[in-house]
């Protein structure tokens, strides 16, 4: 019998969608940061809201291959619910790495050569950490909740119109 969780072919283009993702988190976290006077936690969030609509769509196109859209709007509840939990870990998870990294070893900084662009190493370091640890939990939740008929959405739906 095969392992339908380690399909290679789902975590590769999950692994794919979720590189765009960090892509997108990256970017707007950044340029968030240097543009407006935010925290390191804004500027998680500003990344991660953004990367967040254009997942939900990328992971259900090319990840999961479930173009059923009778079904969007149930994914869209679970996602959001995967979501949460990935948002705790991304940005609340991040933030408390980073502060650990700066009481272990210090602060990091370098400069890009050739630029004026001064990279943070310790929040740049706890960012890609705990986006891996998300990476993680998101596939396993996103495969087995998200995209699969669990009943959980009709128990949910029954429950809060009482």
């Amino acid at each position: 019998m095969k392992n339908d969780l380690l399909n290679l072919r789902d975590i590769f283009a999950y692994f794919l969608v979720a590189a765009a993702g960090v892509l997108i988190q990256l970017i707007i976290g950044t340029l968030a940061q240097d543009w407006f006077a935010i925290t390191y936690i804004q500027s998680l969030t500003a990344g991660y809201a953004v990367a967040f609509v254009a997942g939900f769509f990328l992971t259900k196109i090319f990840a999961f291959n479930t173009k059923n859209k009778t079904k969007s709007k149930r994914e869209m509840i679970k996602f959001a619910l995967v979501a949460a939990l990935s948002f705790c870990i991304t940005v609340y998870g991040s933030d408390a790495l980073f502060r650990l990294s700066l009481t272990l070893v210090g602060q990091y900084k370098i400069m890009i050569p050739f630029s004026i662009k001064l990279v943070d190493i310790n929040k740049l370091f706890s960012q890609l950490t705990c986006m891996g640890i998300s990476f993680i939990s998101n596939y396993i939740l996103h495969k087995k909740f998200t995209f699969q008929d669990t009943g959980f959405y009709d128990r949910l739906k029954s429950l809060l119109s009482k």
